[in-house]
């Protein structure tokens, strides 16, 4: 069994295995609509992959009470998955490098905030959706195709994340 540390979720610290949607200064971003608006633009590499189209859905996802066993993670090897918070509520995210079936000494977690929405790269292993505290929708782009594009795997042995390493 291995202890999960939570880190904070930073475009840097998440790099490998995508990208952080966030409206930040460190984005690229300039006024439109006559100065009304302001774009943050190209947030994310959305892959539809081979034969496939992005589609619009939204997850309502339930919340994980801490500590919480991580017993097994997914990928999709054909293309990209991102999720957008929409209940303004921080959320947990967990990843593994693309590639082998990851172990729990591969495993990550970070500390989503309510604004932050995550894209996995494509092969990305990830865990599915940890919403804390209270039931939470999720805007997500991902693709659909005739292709099978999801993969799992079970972890021997498990990841925990503990209750009280929690920053909050």
């Amino acid at each position: 069994m291995t202890n999960l540390r939570v880190e904070a979720l930073t475009c840097e610290s998440f790099a490998p295995f995508g990208e952080v949607i966030e409206a930040s200064e460190a984005v690229r971003h300039f006024p439109i609509n006559g100065g009304n608006t302001e774009r943050y633009h190209d947030l994310a590499r959305l892959d539809a992959g081979p034969d496939g189209q992005l589609i619009v859905s939204i997850f309502r996802g339930q919340p994980r009470a801490l500590p919480f066993t991580i017993r097994m993670m997914e990928r999709h090897p054909l293309g990209s998955q991102a999720f957008m918070p929409l209940s303004g509520q921080p959320y947990l995210v967990v990843v593994a490098p693309p590639g082998a079936a990851p172990g729990a000494q591969d495993l990550r977690c970070f500390l989503a905030g309510p604004q932050q929405g995550v894209n996995y790269a494509p092969g990305t292993w990830h865990h599915p959706l940890l919403a804390l505290d209270t039931v939470s929708d999720f805007l997500v782009l991902d693709r659909s195709g005739s292709t099978p594009n999801c993969d799992e795997t079970l972890l021997e042995p498990v990841a925990i994340i503990p209750a009280e390493t929690l920053p909050r």
